[in-house]
């Protein structure tokens, strides 16, 4: 058997920047292990598989490590492959993801693209020293999403300088933590680790900006934001807040189209 992988860099438009994913458009579900393998093969921050449903496609995301929720990088990517290179005709494709409903992608005439995703529901938690510690730097403000901490900063800089252990955020409980501050010259900037999922700090996460884009919206006092994340790779979005839904837009480029053999 073989099985045609497509890696992309999402949320760029210059190559070896972004967010690489890998994306497998296949005709029926591979078993979960194999999806699973061909993830920590692949040894990417994600790798989505999907499969075509009577109106879009079915699309599911996995680490080097397990599946995950929702994750925004590789969904970019799994509509560009689309787009681009299966003939897809329509300027929207609807994915239905088991863990997170339907979720759409809109490609525009200047080549971004613009997910649509439910919003992140936000809790503010007290500090919590085993994260402060792991961080390395105390937050002004902690927050507790469904899956993710947020914690903000006062400046772009403190973001730029945190130098996380790993190892201690490995053994937080949840999926990632997300640190944040208004950006210098963007509205909020941001970083993401993630150990726990094998992803010691992940280049750009359109997932934690469900969460960063209904922070930032009331206290900057705008609905459509921009944003970058100050990974080593670099990230540009653009944010927009609608209630219970946030619109996430980036660009994409292709790296390599390559084959799997079983």
């Amino acid at each position: 058997m073989k099985q045609k992988l497509y890696q992309i860099d999402a949320f760029t438009n210059k190559l070896f920047g972004g967010n690489p994913a890998a994306v497998c458009i296949l005709e029926k579900w591979l078993p979960d292990e194999t999806m699973q393998n061909i993830a920590a093969e692949n040894n990417l921050a994600e790798t989505a598989f999907a499969v075509p449903i009577e109106k879009g496609y079915e699309l599911r995301w996995f680490t080097p490590e397990l599946e995950v929720d929702l994750c925004g990088h590789a969904t970019l990517a799994t509509a560009f492959v689309l787009f681009n290179f299966y003939n897809h005709k329509e300027n929207i494709i609807r994915f239905l993801s088991p863990r997170s409903g339907e979720l759409t992608v809109t490609k525009d005439l200047d080549g971004w693209m613009t997910m649509d995703f439910p919003t992140d529901a936000l809790n503010p938690v007290s500090n919590i020293q085993a994260i402060n510690k792991a961080i390395g730097r105390v937050p002004l403000e902690t927050y507790k999403g469904k899956t993710d901490y947020l914690l903000i900063y006062e400046t772009q800089e403190d973001i730029e300088d945190l130098k996380p252990n790993f190892h201690l955020l490995d053994q937080l409980d949840c999926r990632g933590v997300i640190a944040s501050a208004k950006g210098d010259s963007v509205d909020f900037v941001s970083r993401f680790f993630a150990p726990q999922c094998g992803i010691p700090e992940d280049p750009v996460t359109g997932s934690a900006h469900t969460t960063l884009t209904p922070y930032w919206s009331p206290r900057l006092g705008k609905t459509l934001m921009t944003a970058k994340q100050l990974s080593a790779r670099g990230g540009d979005l653009t944010c927009e807040y609608l209630e219970d839904r946030v619109k996430i837009s980036g660009q994409a480029v292709c790296y390599l189209i390559g084959e799997i053999t079983f």
